[in-house]
């Protein structure tokens, strides 16, 4: 069946409908969130107002009270940020308050969701969009690789101490086996660890600082040759 003009009318103001209230509703998440935080913290909005002065980036009394009662329709992404630092909490957690309420609609035209998907989907948490972002990958895998390192070499220097304090030959025995175990984790993080940082150098990027307490063993020479693949990331 053929389409008519009117019918294609209708629909696409149906959908500009949608897109404004998914416009108002964000702004209205926000609003309510920030009103919220800073009933908890027992600020007035010109506690508020002057706590956003003191960190460089005025946002006026009336411009919060306004945006708290709905009568202001947008809000600047560099006003949510400061917004979210002077309420000690992440600018995510304005838009999609986890625990605050029930669903989310993260874009016009949209199902609704859960507001911890969304908050996923926001910072590439989310895995089943298709979405690729090499380097984004690559810096989370090397923050964890060097929290893995991190752990294992002090559960190898933990069960060193064991062994060096058993009162008996078992008790020894078994903090050896541990802190073998440790010690084979700790050079496998590492190994990792090089390879995420190659990778990340191949890409003509310079990788992140090195904790100081995982730079010795990461600059220190290998024992023998590293190969991944980067799939394996």
């Amino acid at each position: 069946m053929t389409q008519r003009r009117s019918d294609h009318r209708s629909k696409k103001a149906d959908d500009e409908d949608d897109v404004l209230e998914w416009v108002d509703q964000v702004m209205a998440t926000v609003a309510a969130e920030v009103r919220r935080r800073r009933r908890e913290l027992g600020w007035s909005a010109k506690d508020l107002a002057d706590k956003c002065e003191e960190m460089g980036h005025p946002i006026p009394r009336n411009v919060i009270a306004n945006m708290e009662s709905r009568r202001r329709s947008n809000l600047p992404l560099v006003d949510v940020m400061v917004l979210a630092q002077a309420l000690n909490t992440p600018p995510i957690c304005l838009i999609y308050p986890v625990g605050y309420v029930d669903d989310v609609q993260r874009l016009p035209l949209q199902d609704s969701t859960s507001p911890l998907d969304a908050l996923r989907w926001f910072t590439g948490e989310e895995t089943e969009l298709g979405a690729d972002d090499d380097m984004l990958r690559y810096f989370r895998a090397h923050q964890a690789a060097q929290e893995r390192l991190r752990s294992a070499r002090r559960d190898e220097e933990y069960a060193r101490y064991h062994a060096q304090t058993a009162p008996n030959a078992d008790r020894k025995a078994e903090a050896l086996r541990s802190q073998a175990r440790a010690a084979e984790a700790a050079d496998g993080a590492a190994s990792r660890l090089r390879r995420v940082r190659a990778f990340i150098e191949e890409e003509g990027v310079t990788p992140p600082f090195l904790w100081p307490d995982v730079a010795d063993v990461i600059d220190s020479p290998r024992t023998g040759p590293e190969t991944t693949e980067e799939n394996d990331l």
